[in-house]
């Protein structure tokens, strides 16, 4: 618990009051149960009065720095080997404050999206893993949610960290925690982890907004981040510009329409309808084959009272983009089908009598619509009250094209940089072992930008948290959607190699293949203890520097030999072996125009495709498939990871 002398004060007569000094603390990352970096300098930092001399203490060393004309301080204590536990204080003007049950031991980074964030409590196995989990030695924090158009210095909600126990352990990141239990086994040291993950977030969320400029291609939107951070109001109007200026490079018909935002508009000649599923399930046949973008339009009367008391706007969800406007005045807009729409609305914009809301909706492959059910489009009020929109809408479909709408910048969990703004850089400063990732599904579609910025995304953390050869452990996309039935496109595997690419050119990273536990049913497969344990074989090589493959087989070289395509394994840990039978599913071949599947067997560190070599084959590639089935593993019981290699 945190303990601080309480100040006093001193009054003169008919002088007004002086404040007491500020007591002195820690940032809100230190607490009680926390875990700091062995043998790298221990850095601590928080607030105290301007220009106090400060005293740190951890165990039996000391050290003093002044704070600054505002009140913040940084000390450096000397690296320590693991122990503990320890008492961490600062004190300054004679005050201080005190830190209990400090381990010093190896601290990991873990950030990514929902695969991540899954709790210990929705993991396979959880009620025995969770209920004989209590280890002093094994500690963790959850960094809070929190997406922020500007840099961040502390958390908006202080993290807490928790020891290893049945009442705690389910709150847990299940791929941290496992990773986590392996390797403190493995090195019996304590352990602590930081976990920093968002569901459904794309790796542009996670990266600082000085490393995105350098990439080149965010600026504008960049931009508008900025302008909404410094004020609200002129954010949303540069975002508007840049939006509209998007629909009307894809739409002719986008700024003739704009007009049916309005609440002027006459929509008396509009058909209606209550939405509450997509198109394609609609009973209205040109509803139901409409693929582009259609308007909805709901008019509601509301008392002065109501006007005046309302904060926000909710939706539901809509599949896949909308922007809204109320009365005219555009409150936001959203490109994902899976989260509900709260849009604030700014005072004043409601009125006493009548009020129109417009939406307008581009769909995806899978047919748009207003999704929800009629009672969760509301108006909520500051008080906590709901007024529900009425059920009934009027729509009008508009232009038949397919395209995708742009993210709003700041909207998580597709934004750019809001996350690293929030939960990333008041981290700045603190120490950490190695970093696992996580992420990739927000992303499929776009693996070519990805391999572009899975590399920033190392370079920008290693810099970040001043440790230039932070390592890096990636967990690779999982098993989901469709099966192949026949060799085509797959986002998924395509996303898989850029993975597999950024870790292969960083001396500094290892990967962990999942495919084989995957659930092409579920994109949140339960089994996380085998990836957590997957992460940490890798974590031996690229962290601890055990000189261990860090996974299963890795495709090297694919060469013409006769009539057959010869392809070479390393990291095979004594052989392939194939499983359920005597060939290898999974393998094509590739030519200018087309791929096919080709027999293969296997044999030590080799794959033979027989009578591949014909004329026109350029490469060949492997468990090519959002969700392939594949039978290929060393013999220690790792599958051989998906890829693609042209053929010497």
């Amino acid at each position: 618990m945190l303990l601080a002398a309480v100040g006093t004060f001193a009054f003169a007569a008919g002088a007004p009051p002086v404040a007491a000094a500020q007591a002195p603390s820690f940032a809100a990352i230190f607490g009680d149960h926390a875990v700091l970096q062995r043998g790298q300098p221990i850095v601590t930092w928080g607030r105290a009065a301007p220009a106090a001399i400060v005293s740190v203490t951890l165990g039996t060393g000391t050290v003093q720095v002044t704070a600054d004309s505002r009140g913040k301080w940084r000390a450096e204590l000397p690296a320590m080997a693991a122990g503990g536990p320890y008492v961490l204080g600062v004190s300054s003007n004679g005050s201080a404050a005190t830190l209990n049950d400090i381990m010093v031991g190896d601290v990991f980074l873990c950030g990514g999206q929902s695969n991540m964030e899954l709790p210990m409590a929705n993991a396979t196995n959880a009620p025995m893993d969770v209920a004989f989990s209590a280890n002093p030695h094994i500690r963790f924090a959850n960094i809070v949610r929190d997406s922020s158009p500007v840099l961040r210095d502390e958390f908006k909600t202080a993290p807490q960290w928790q020891v290893a126990g049945a009442q705690s352990t389910g709150q847990a990141s299940a791929v941290c925690y496992y990773m986590a239990r392996t390797l403190h086994r493995q090195y019996g040291v304590p352990v602590g982890f930081v976990n920093a993950s968002w569901g459904g977030s794309s790796i542009q969320s996670w990266i600082s907004g000085e490393s995105m400029r350098k990439s080149g291609s965010y600026g504008q939107a960049l931009d508008v981040v900025d302008a909404y951070g410094a004020d609200v109001a002129a954010g949303m109007r540069a975002e508007e510009e840049r939006q509209e200026a998007w629909w009307a490079s894809v739409d002719p018909a986008a700024r003739a329409q704009q007009a049916w935002a309005g609440p002027d508009f006459d929509d008396s000649a509009w058909p209606g309808m209550e939405p509450g599923g997509r198109w394609s399930e609609s009973g209205i046949e040109a509803v139901r084959k409409h693929r582009g973008v259609a308007w909805f339009r709901s008019t509601l009367d509301l008392t002065a009272q109501q006007a005046a008391g309302v904060t926000q706007l909710l939706l539901g969800q809509i599949a896949s983009a909308d922007t809204t406007w109320v009365n005219g005045v555009r409150v936001g807009a959203s490109t994902n089908w899976w989260s509900g729409r709260e849009y604030a609305v700014p005072k004043g914009v409601l009125r006493a009598g009548r009020n129109v809301i417009a939406v307008r909706v581009l769909d995806d492959d899978n047919g748009g619509g207003l999704l929800s059910p009629a009672d969760q489009r509301v108006l909520l009020t500051a008080d906590g009250s709901r007024i529900v929109l009425p059920a009934r809408w009027k729509y009008q479909i508009g232009s038949r094209f397919k395209a995708t709408q742009p993210p709003t910048p700041w909207e998580p969990p597709t934004s750019l940089t809001t996350l690293y703004n929030g939960m990333l850089a008041p981290l700045r400063g603190y120490k950490f072992k190695l970093a696992a990732w996580y992420q990739g599904e927000a992303n499929a579609g776009a693996a070519r930008e990805y391999r572009r910025l899975l590399p920033l995304l190392f370079d920008d953390w290693r810099k970040t948290f001043a440790q230039p050869g932070l390592p890096f452990v990636v967990a690779q996309l999982t098993s989901f959607g469709s099966v192949a039935t026949r060799p085509g496109y797959s986002a998924w595997a395509e996303l898989r190699e850029a993975q597999s690419a950024a870790v292969r050119n960083d001396p500094h990273a290892g990967l962990a293949v999942t495919f084989d536990f995957g659930d092409r049913s579920d994109i949140h497969p339960a089994q996380k203890s085998i990836v957590g344990a997957r992460l940490a074989r890798a974590a031996r090589v690229v962290a601890y520097g055990e000189a261990i493959t860090p996974g299963g087989p890795q495709a090297v070289s694919a060469r013409r030999s006769g009539k057959d395509i010869v392809i070479r394994f390393a990291d095979t840990n004594g052989g392939l072996r194939t499983y359920s039978s005597d060939t290898a599913i999974g393998f094509e071949v590739c030519g200018k125009d087309a791929c096919k599947y080709a027999h293969a067997t296997a044999s030590g560190d080799t794959v033979t495709l027989h009578g591949a070599a014909t004329p026109g084959i350029s490469k060949v590639r492997y468990a090519w498939a959002d969700a392939p089935f594949i039978n290929l593993f060393s013999a220690d019981d790792l599958p051989a990871n998906g890829f693609e290699l042209e053929v010497k």
